[in-house]
């Protein structure tokens, strides 16, 4: 295995036609001596990629060792090195893998990435824990940090990634009292990192109108207290009362926040995204992103449903189409993805995720609380049908097992009425599925769409999830291989910004369901997946799920060159050694979207690295260090 900082045989750059070619990509690709082939031109490559250790994801048993790029994007030809040095033409770019991994890029079936990059604009905490006294603390740091007095009292304080599990001692609730002490009168928001939570101080509160006589809104919920009042919690679809007050950054801030992360997904591997999230906010960012060369990836865009929309579902499939119509002229979209919420989180304070049976007390007991379900089996078939009729996909958010069983109900209903037999709907997360509904994916042809980065021992599945749910629903929580031996579909997403962008730690929790971060494996004898399932379900799967495994996921001639040279061999490294995988160069359609050794690819790569170097704090002093306050990506 090749260490991280082993850099890839190269020499000096020769342009080598636009397909192979991308700006600033200036240090991986080499060219070819003239005596490499009697002739540049027809029938050479613009890239042959050799001395590699190729998974191509095919099943193949005859070993490849080369991979030869056409000039129009797409992979030419595989096989050994002797075979493939007829392409090499006198302007053909070489690159010695150095018996490191060539694949095809990573595919995130589920993600947010410009979430991520607007995160990014605001401090963050990281998903740490701390008592109250150190978070106020480091609040007050962030206070001085976005303005101090001239910013008082109405500029707002937005603080990204709050863990709604994470004050200490464990099962402190929070409340707006908790804000409302710190030195300043401005309003304050603390943004949930699981993406379903919102802490307002009371000036928030006021500014939003939430009193106690303010009802929840549909797939919502205002937490309140033993005295009927707002306890400045607000659960899923009702953190809108609040975050629609807050000033908005500019267009031009998102753009350049979001091209960054772009990057940061580009020096990771990723080569195709199914963003999660999708209305005309993000689609305008795409589009804006696009225009200006600044959109690595293919993006696969999943326009959300709220709960409201969809029990209509002639109005819903009209508005999808609109936006269709808007923007499918966008160079890097493809549409037909609608995204609708069934349920929220199932740890403990939120528990929102719906269940079949309810959850404990803590001590073993049954509460009287199943969760939320957001839209019924009834609903969610009808919309499922509308959609799958008209070609569209669906992809439902299901943590809790009962959300599960809703989304198989309804596409089952869907099938029936439309007769559709390749819908390729989708139940992403899967936290918890009934034993019963395994074999329902298969039946049904669904995607099991799985976050397996989350698939660890430690705070968020053990101390706020176990005493909830007890060890026998414990036991089936991110059943993969059960899954798997069910005959389903496996699909990889990294629900970034959720969770940390760490993409081939999350490859390696899939394999040892520990990771680099977690105390402990969770569930491994069982639910287990192997080296070739999980590279399979992050490349070739996904890409079925997308409706895209004709153009790529797999290594093979007249596929697009969506492909990724790695600093190791990660087929047969140890796989505790698969975490610290580092992308060397990645291809999109056979142009450089990342170069390791390029200026800004070696920046991306040092950010990537950051990332990947360690677990999210254990402590909140940890983000707040030395009196530094940041936010992710600066």
């Amino acid at each position: 295995m090749q260490s991280s900082s082993s850099p890839l045989s190269r020499r000096g750059l020769l342009a080598a036609g636009a397909a192979a070619g991308a700006a600033g990509a200036a240090g991986l690709l080499g060219a070819a001596p003239a005596s490499a082939a009697p002739s540049g031109g027809r029938g050479s490559a613009a890239l042959v990629i050799h001395n590699a250790s190729v998974y191509t994801g095919t099943g193949g048993r005859a070993p490849v060792r080369a991979v030869a790029v056409g000039r129009d994007g797409k992979i030419l030809a595989t096989g050994t090195d002797a075979a493939l040095r007829r392409y090499i033409g006198r302007d053909t770019e070489v690159v010695d893998a150095r018996g490191n991994t060539v694949m095809s890029g990573i595919h995130d079936g589920h993600v947010h990435p410009l979430g991520a990059g607007e995160r990014s604009l605001s401090p963050s905490l990281e998903s740490a824990e701390t008592t109250l006294a150190d978070l106020q603390a480091i609040l007050t740091g962030f206070l001085a940090d976005t303005g101090g007095a001239a910013a008082e009292p109405d500029r707002w304080l937005v603080v990204e990634d709050w863990n709604p599990v994470g004050l200490l001692p464990s099962g402190t609730l929070p409340h707006h009292d908790m804000l409302d002490a710190l030195p300043t009168r401005r309003p304050i928001a603390l943004v949930g990192g699981d993406g379903h939570n919102l802490w307002a101080n009371q000036r928030a509160l006021d500014i939003a109108g939430i009193t106690a006589a303010t009802p929840d809104p549909v797939g919502g919920q205002v937490v309140k207290g033993a005295d009927g009042r707002p306890t400045g919690v607000l659960k899923d679809d009702a953190q809108g009362l609040v975050k629609r007050h807050v000033p908005e950054p500019t267009r031009a801030e998102l753009v350049a926040a979001c091209a960054k992360v772009l990057e940061l997904a580009a020096a990771s591997g990723v080569t195709t995204m199914m963003d999660a999230l999708v209305g005309r906010h993000e689609l305008e960012l795409y589009q804006a992103l696009s225009a200006a060369g600044r959109l690595p990836q293919r993006i696969v865009p999943a326009i959300r449903l709220d709960a409201e929309q969809a029990k209509d579902p002639a109005a819903s499939l009209a508005y999808a189409r609109g936006l269709r119509r808007e923007f499918e002229g966008v160079r890097g979209l493809r549409f037909g993805m609608i995204k609708v919420f069934l349920d929220g989180v199932i740890e403990y304070p939120a528990q929102t995720a719906a269940l079949l049976e309810p959850y404990l007390d803590g001590n073993g007991k049954p509460t009287g609380n199943r969760g939320e379900l957001y839209t019924s089996a009834a609903d969610y078939g009808r919309l499922s049908a509308a959609f799958n009729r008209a070609g569209w996909q669906m992809h439902a958010h299901g943590l809790g097992d009962r959300a599960v069983r809703t989304a198989l109900d309804g596409y089952a209903y869907a099938r029936r009425v439309t007769g559709s037999r390749d819908a390729r709907n989708a139940v992403a997360h899967l936290q918890i599925v009934d034993p019963a509904d395994l074999r329902r994916f298969a039946q049904l042809g669904v995607a099991a769409c799985m976050q397996l980065q989350w698939a660890s021992e430690d705070t968020w599945t053990m101390e706020a999830l176990l005493p909830y749910i007890g060890p026998e629903r414990h036991r089936w929580m991110y059943p993969a291989r059960s899954l798997e031996k069910a005959g389903a579909r496996l699909t990889g997403g990294s629900d970034w910004p959720v969770d940390a962008l760490q993409v081939w730690n999350q490859l390696r929790t899939a394999i040892d369901r520990q990771g680099a971060f977690g105390s402990g494996a969770l569930h491994p004898e069982k639910e287990a997946l192997s080296r070739d399932t999980t590279l399979r379900m992050h490349t070739s799967g996904t890409a079925w799920q997308l409706r895209q495994e004709e153009l790529t996921g797999t290594v093979e001639a007249g596929k697009a060159a969506d492909l990724v040279v790695l600093d190791r061999d990660v087929t047969r490294c140890p796989v505790a050694d698969i975490s610290g995988t580092g992308v060397r160069l990645t291809l999109v359609g056979g142009r450089v979207v990342h170069d390791a050794d390029s200026a800004s690819g070696r920046a991306a790569s040092a950010r990537v690295a950051g990332a990947a170097s360690g677990p999210r704090p254990a402590a909140y002093a940890s983000v707040h260090a030395g009196g530094r306050h940041h936010a992710c990506g600066h």
